[in-house]
């Protein structure tokens, strides 16, 4: 067993902003292995984000974002249980995160119920389409099309990006990550992305 020493403890609390006591009990589950604590703090953070889900979030902020250059801006809903973690910086600063990285990737929706039919129904033809072009056996064409509608879900669906600012996490561990800290649930209600001379 390694020692796990209050070096480590900070280290890791540096990299996950997770509690002294958690970091602890990380490193120690994860016998001193750095790479592995994270691992186990990021697991208990969808485990406490999980069991907050059900919750009611009726509190938050608006948040905005605005381009340099004035030319694009977003305004996005995120939601929290109560006023108190709504006002605190740290929460601004998470809202405003999640504002930037809307601006930056161009999300269609927060997650897959939120796409349009219509959108899904012609990327899907596209996909056929391109799978039947290859030649490939009949019975493997769906797995194709299949593996192609995840990947452009992943690029879409804001829940499902991959973070600007840290590409290690999705949209959907940052704010597990958030809960884990906060001990509320917390959800994106909903946003809109305004480009100069778009649509």
């Amino acid at each position: 067993m390694a020692e796990i020493n209050a070096k480590l403890v900070k280290e890791l609390r540096d990299r996950t902003n997770a509690g002294i006591l958690d970091c602890k009990e990380a490193l120690e589950a994860a016998d001193g292995d750095m790479e592995k604590a994270v691992d186990f703090l990021r697991q208990k953070g969808l485990a406490t984000a999980l069991k907050r889900a059900g919750r009611e979030t009726s509190e938050g902020v608006i948040s905005s974002y605005i381009h340099a250059g004035d030319k694009l801006g977003v305004l996005v809903e995120v939601n929290c249980e109560t006023d108190f973690v709504a006002k605190t910086d740290e929460f601004k600063a998470f809202a405003r995160d999640i504002a930037m990285h809307i601006a930056a990737m161009k999300p269609l929706g927060i997650d897959r119920e939120d796409l349009d039919e219509e959108i899904l129904k012609r990327e899907e033809a596209i996909y056929k389409q391109q799978a039947q072009d290859t030649g490939k056996p009949e019975n493997i064409l769906d797995k194709i099309v299949q593996g192609k509608m995840e990947k452009f879900y992943k690029e879409v669906c804001l829940l499902e990006q991959v973070f600007v600012k840290n590409s290690d996490i999705t949209i959907k561990d940052l704010i597990h990550e958030m809960v884990s800290k906060t001990g509320e649930n917390i959800a994106v209600r909903r946003f809109t992305r305004y480009q100069l001379g778009g649509e």
